[in-house]
């Protein structure tokens, strides 16, 4: 073989083992590609399987989503029924408890015996515990529908902490305790009812849980804002129960073993009612309180200083004049509800009062024809043919020609009738009355 054969025959071997060296890259080329392709397949078909599920999850959402909105919209339908389902009940039920409590006060004068006396008195904490639980459940009622919408304006302090001391001073009295209210220029902008019963609630229970010292409710200002403070010498609260005090029916440990025996138990609604106020009014309320020293209440609400008002406690009239009474006193009864009218006027003349009666506007108009003019009226809103107590008594006052003294006494938790009253002048009492509130506010009245 020859020199050049051999020079061939290698050459020719490098371009096959070229040739085979690319073949070989080619093939692992494609077996790569097609890897990839594979690969490529199941992503996609990975892909289209979590779409899929995704999708399932999504219908199933908005599945949910709809059946949650119909449950809610079931929901609210159904509080809103309940609502007025308690409203229309409580109206039915206060009007005899009403004419219970009117009755059995009047019954109480007739007894001369202490037995009869005592047996009187149960009746009138029973009838005070429905009347209580009655009220506080449609509250809190009206409150968790939404159906409550504040009256929101300037309330000026002073007067409503006047107010509250009429109240209260009477039973501080009867506990031996101090009940102070320091005199304050500052208003808040609050709803004037539900401002007032948040603090309503929370001295009676300051009162309820003190046995020695007293209650000292006061203000001050905290930049825009206004701060109300109840402070109390009474039993305290631990610290581990100051959120579960606003839950209904709840009381704390010391709350139940100072209740326990006593006939003037708390039900544990009236906290539940104040956290509810203070959401809807935006205000805020904290506790702070130790055990055997007593507890303070705070209240923050939007307000300013007002300039000449009222700063001592000298410069107001005390809720009630010694020795003041109704002896004498011409009283207009307007009510269409037989038992409740009867009751009224014989607890009334029982307190000296010259009473006449009616059950509708033409009717008690008819009662001044003879020139009788009475010191107060006393009207029920809802009368015979459709009348309306706070429209009778505009009529009644145009035909005297001043403004006489009045008040509604009635069932109808109507925010409406609260800032028609508000606006005429009239005060507002709900059923059932309570006689000593009565008095006293008949009396603060006539002064």
């Amino acid at each position: 073989m020859t020199i050049r054969e051999i020079t061939d025959i290698d050459r020719l071997m490098r371009i096959n083992n070229a040739l085979i060296s690319r073949v070989e890259r080619s093939m692992d080329q494609q077996g790569n590609a097609f890897s990839l392709f594979q690969t490529a397949i199941n992503l996609e078909s990975q892909v289209r399987k979590h779409t899929d599920d995704l999708r399932g999850a999504m219908r199933r959402l908005e599945q949910s989503n709809t059946e949650l909105a119909v449950a809610k919209d079931s929901a609210e339908r159904a509080n809103q029924s309940k609502t007025r389902f308690l409203a229309a009940a409580s109206h039915d039920v206060l009007q005899p408890l009403n004419a219970a409590h009117l009755s059995v006060s009047a019954l109480a004068d007739l007894q001369t015996s202490d037995e009869g006396r005592q047996l009187v008195a149960q009746v009138e904490r029973a009838l005070s515990t429905m009347d209580d639980l009655l009220r506080t459940l449609l509250d809190i009622s009206k409150l968790d529908a939404g159906v409550v919408q504040p009256d929101v304006g300037l309330v000026p302090l002073w007067p409503l902490f006047q107010s509250l001391q009429s109240d209260f001073s009477p039973l501080a009295a009867r506990r031996g305790l101090e009940l102070r209210f320091r005199p304050t220029e500052l208003a808040v902008v609050t709803d004037r009812t539900m401002f007032r019963r948040i603090l309503q609630n929370i001295i009676s229970n300051a009162i309820r849980y003190t046995e020695t010292g007293g209650v000292l409710v006061g203000a001050r200002i905290k930049g825009e804002t206004v701060q109300v403070s109840i402070v109390d010498t009474g039993i305290g609260i631990p610290s581990d129960q100051h959120d579960a005090i606003y839950d209904e029916f709840r009381r704390g440990t010391n709350a139940m073993q100072a209740d326990s025996g006593r006939v003037d138990a708390g039900l544990g609604l009236g906290l539940a009612i104040v956290r509810r106020m203070v959401l809807a009014l935006s205000h805020d309320i904290s506790l702070a309180s130790r055990l055997g020293k007593g507890s303070t209440f705070r209240i923050l609400a939007p307000g300013l200083h007002l300039a000449g008002a009222p700063l001592s406690e000298a410069a107001s009239p005390h809720l009630l004049r010694r020795g003041y009474g109704l002896f004498g006193m011409r009283i207009l009864v307007v009510e269409n509800d037989q038992s409740v009218r009867l009751a009224m006027e014989s607890l009334l003349t029982r307190w000296n009062c010259t009473v006449r009666s009616a059950t509708s506007r033409a009717r008690a108009m008819a009662q001044l024809d003879d020139g009788w003019l009475p010191d107060m009226i006393i009207a029920d809103q809802h009368l015979d043919h459709s009348d309306l107590g706070s429209q009778t008594i505009d009529h009644l006052r145009a035909r005297a020609g001043y403004d006489i003294p009045a008040l509604i006494v009635t069932a109808d938790p109507s925010d409406d009738l609260a800032t028609e009253t508000r606006r005429a002048g009239v005060e507002l009492m709900m059923k059932p009355v309570k006689p000593a509130e009565l008095r006293a506010l008949m009396a603060h009245l006539l002064a």
